[in-house]
């Protein structure tokens, strides 16, 4: 539900923008240029939606991904990456060795487990 009101947001504030800010930027007719502030006031704006749009939820991701990492333990109920469910059976630094339902075990690499499954 939350990635569908971003991009709704983001259309909304860009209309915004563009309908408050951007008419200012134009000369009238019969004048001799716009004003430049409002070229700055316009890119700072993009700059402050793409930044609370995109860069922050990103980096919210990226820790909370990390934080998964640090946490991981035997035992744990994990899903890859590739979609693969499994078991962690052994962990080292860089990768992770994951029992599935077959009972085979496949190592895979540490940062391609993309969250923990509810048991």
């Amino acid at each position: 539900m939350g990635k569908i009101r971003i991009p709704k947001l983001g259309i909304l504030v860009g209309l915004l923008v563009s309908v408050v800010f951007v008419g200012g930027c134009f000369p009238a007719e019969g004048t001799e240029g716009g004003d430049w502030w409002t070229w700055i006031v316009l890119l700072v704006l993009l700059f402050g939606m793409m930044y609370f749009l995109m860069i922050r939820p990103q980096r919210k991701r990226q820790k909370e991904h990390q934080q998964l990492m640090e946490e991981l333990k035997r035992g744990d109920r994990v899903i890859t990456a590739g979609g693969v469910y499994g078991v962690i059976e052994t962990i080292s630094d860089d990768s992770v060795v994951i029992k599935v339902e077959s009972g085979a075990t496949m190592r895979v690499a540490r940062n391609s487990v993309a969250g923990k499954r509810e048991k």
